[in-house]
């Protein structure tokens, strides 16, 4: 699991070459012992190679190296790709023309020197957070193979590209914590920026309303460099603000329902170790989040939004939809506009109420799921799907609901199943929160090796 930053070094010192390191991303997506086949829906592998070449010839010649020169990095399968029918997923979409140009996003990784490796697997349509998929399969946790757990989703495959090194990052949509979910199941690092900073020209939507583009890495500094060429801000490395400067709030209310022994453990090791580092952390109410379950019942914007791009696919091609992804997007016929309206009005209302109780703390903090990863036999039943989608997208869908921004960081001992716990900051204070995540991740280390 080599970092971004480690990477750009060893390609800097002439350790290693960008064709190399591209080889070696193809050599783990190829591994017939590995998820590979399971990850990526597409590769790019003669598009990738040509890309690293250019970048090492770029780099013997002495011109100055792009922000992500020459590192390997892989899309979700929501994204447009010049030349290719983005899928999303799904199998629905296969008979569309290619897209003749990039999703904003893509270019901006391509003008930033990337190498594009592939589109990774999803949720079909990005409609869940278990990750699973019917069509291409379903990547198995890194974390427990054996008995085969969940992913996370909707960037299913984005994560485990990152943990399996197949990639050094990856981005994804994140509509209900569809980049932290996955991030914070497979024991990584997941940034939802505020959804305004990054274009989703050329990426098919789930709930425009909600939502955003996202970084999956294996470190705070990795998703912050990408994040910057994602939005167009200063390629910059963002300063580490040290956590006894902090005022961190943890709810009280729906976070942590029906959350496991093991999750609740790691995430009160995580706080003690801030604590002791100097933070200082508050309990808050924070009614206004017991509102949520209410607001996400018949009309909520994944089903009317949802249902409002898929009316005419789902007209003509129902049968070949994933049936609990087509009944959930279904049921978005029945919403009326008034419905629709009083959703949209009363997020509002709850954004304006939920800064004002939480505007004096620098974050607020949770676990990013409340469980950890169930196998994937366990969650395949409708019933069960639906029962443990809920549970597992709650926490993170919060910030997408209150238009913040937010970042999962791994906080369970090395060896035990993945945790994560979210910072959520205000709307627009993301380059804050990943220089607060940066000293937070440093804390944090004393919690991964043990108490």
């Amino acid at each position: 699991m080599s970092t971004l930053t480690q990477c750009e070094r060893d390609l800097l010192s002439g350790k290693i070459t960008s064709r190399e390191l591209t080889e070696r991303s193809f050599a783990r997506i190829r591994d017939p012992q590995g998820e590979g086949k399971r990850t990526f829906i597409r590769v790019f592998e003669e598009q990738a190679l040509a890309t690293a070449d250019a970048s090492d010839a770029m780099r013997r010649a002495g011109c100055p190296a792009a922000p992500l020169a020459g590192l390997p990095i892989s899309v979700k399968d929501l994204f447009d790709v010049a030349g290719f029918t983005t899928l999303a997923g799904s199998t629905v979409l296969a008979d569309r023309p290619p897209a003749a140009h990039d999703a904003v996003a893509v270019a901006r990784l391509r003008a930033a020197g990337a190498v594009i490796v592939g589109t990774t697997n999803m949720t079909e349509f990005a409609n869940g957070g278990l990750g699973l998929n019917p069509h291409y399969g379903t990547p198995r946790n890194p974390w427990d193979r054996t008995n085969g757990r969940i992913p996370g989703g909707s960037s299913s495959g984005a994560a485990v590209s990152v943990t399996d090194g197949m990639s050094v990052a990856a981005i994804g949509g994140d509509t209900a914590g569809s980049v932290r979910t996955p991030a914070g199941l497979c024991g990584i690092v997941g940034f939802k920026p505020t959804a305004c900073r990054v274009p989703l020209r050329g990426t098919i939507p789930l709930a425009p309303s909600l939502d955003s583009i996202g970084v999956l890495a294996n470190t705070v500094a990795c998703c912050a460099r990408v994040d910057a060429v994602l939005s167009g801000d200063e390629p910059v490395v963002a300063d580490e603000i040290a956590p006894a400067s902090l005022r961190f709030a943890v709810p009280k209310a729906v976070v942590f329902d029906g959350a496991d022994a093991h999750v609740t453990a790691a995430f009160s090791r995580a706080l003690s170790v801030l604590s002791r580092a100097g933070c200082k952390i508050t309990e808050i109410e924070f009614a206004e989040l017991g509102e949520l379950p209410k607001l996400g019942g018949k009309c909520s914007f994944h089903v009317a939004e949802g249902y409002a791009w898929h009316r005419q696919l789902l007209a003509r091609k129902a049968a070949q939809y994933d049936p609990i992804i087509a009944m959930r997007l279904a049921s978005g016929a029945a919403i009326t506009a008034a419905e629709y309206i009083d959703l949209v009005n009363a997020r509002r209302d709850l954004i304006d109420r939920a800064r004002t109780t939480t505007r004096t703390f620098d974050a607020v903090l949770m676990p990013t799921v409340a469980v950890i990863a169930p196998r994937i036999t366990d969650v395949t039943a409708e019933t069960a799907y639906l029962k443990n989608n809920f549970l597992i997208i709650r926490n993170a869908g919060i910030a997408n609901f209150l238009d913040r921004c937010a970042i999962s960081l791994p906080c369970h001992r090395t060896g035990d199943a993945p945790v994560g716990l979210t910072m959520m900051s205000e709307a627009m204070a993301d380059r804050r929160l990943l220089c607060m995540a940066r000293g937070v991740e440093t804390a944090l280390a004393e919690t991964r090796c043990g108490d």
